[in-house]
């Protein structure tokens, strides 16, 4: 049987002079995201050390984990070894050139990966072979929004294997755990989702759901929610009050920092609703580890900062 040979590694086209100040952003905006997470994460994480009991496993787990994000970001290190998926989240203005964004985007994501902000951690699929930039179908993925501004807003997300695998969706009902197509049901199937992961997910952690959708929108949708700052409160009263629910909930459960146990399951809860069809109920959980890597910035048209956006 004849062997498919191995594709060749794409390499990212040079940036054009316009764009200099562009990929310099990028660049930059991946190494403080990659290595420094924002205040909001850190009050939670001070604030969930605050509740484990002294002496505990627990305890002991949140202050490792304190103690990480401080070095990573003295050091202008990654947080972690696995620096994860490269979600890009883009506003741009109406008219905006998007393929020379994608352009200068790869290369930046090249550029950080050999300053060694971003581990080599994109594999092909079939081949198993690494790209060693980052490149390749589907890395980095990029979201792009037109809106009605001169700014380019640009977030990003590094969401890391390990909680991207206890993420899940249910479909409902789901009569295994008696979940019928409601809130109650919501409920029923997220806590499913936050036990079945244990500690696996690098917990504490922070859920995005989505309520509705399809299979593929409702995943896509449910990784934006991690753009929500984590004190902010649900617009819609009805999210508000389950939010509060399961987070309080899943903490009773006393699977705790990193599986150890204790009073700290999840950081936060997101969720939000869309549209569906008839026939169909999904409930899409995406997990965010401890690490969550989430910062963006607002930038003129050539490309320089004009402010962070999670400070």
């Amino acid at each position: 049987m004849a062997t498919n040979p191995k594709a060749p590694l794409k390499t990212p086209l040079p940036v054009p002079a316009t764009h200099t100040k562009l990929f310099e952003t990028l660049v930059e905006l991946i190494r403080v995201t990659s290595t420094n997470l924002p205040p909001d994460v850190r009050k939670s994480v001070t604030t969930a050390l605050e509740k484990e009991k002294t002496g505990t496993a627990g305890e002991y787990a949140m202050k490792v984990i304190q103690r990480n994000i401080d070095i990573a970001c003295g050091v202008s290190q990654p947080l972690c070894q696995d620096t994860g998926s490269i979600l890009f989240f883009v506003k741009t203005p109406v008219g905006y050139d998007q393929i020379t964004f994608s352009e200068v985007c790869e290369a930046a994501v090249a550029k950080a990966t050999e300053l060694g902000y971003l581990r080599q951690n994109s594999v092909d699929s079939i081949t198993g072979q690494n790209s060693g930039n980052n490149l390749g179908p589907g890395t980095p993925t990029i979201y792009f929004e037109q809106h009605r501004s001169e700014d380019l807003d640009v977030r990003l997300a590094l969401k890391g294997g390990g909680c991207e695998n206890v993420g899940a969706q249910y479909s409902l009902p789901d009569s295994r755990l008696g979940a019928g197509r409601d809130l109650e049901g919501v409920r029923k199937v997220v806590l499913d989702a936050v036990y079945q992961a244990q500690g696996k997910g690098c917990g504490p952690g922070i859920l995005g759901v989505v309520i509705g959708g399809d299979r593929s929108t409702g995943f896509s949708y449910s990784k934006k929610l991690f753009l929500r700052l984590m004190e902010d409160t649900n617009s819609d009263a009805r999210l508000a009050e389950l939010e509060q629910r399961i987070m309080q909930e899943a903490n009773s459960l006393g699977i705790g920092p990193m599986g150890f146990g204790g009073n700290t399951t999840v950081l936060g809860v997101k969720i939000a609703a869309l549209n569906r069809l008839p026939a169909s109920f999904f409930v899409s959980v995406s997990y965010m580890c401890w690490a969550f890597r989430r910062q963006g910035v607002k930038a003129d048209s050539a490309g320089a900062i004009k402010e962070w956006i999670y400070t």
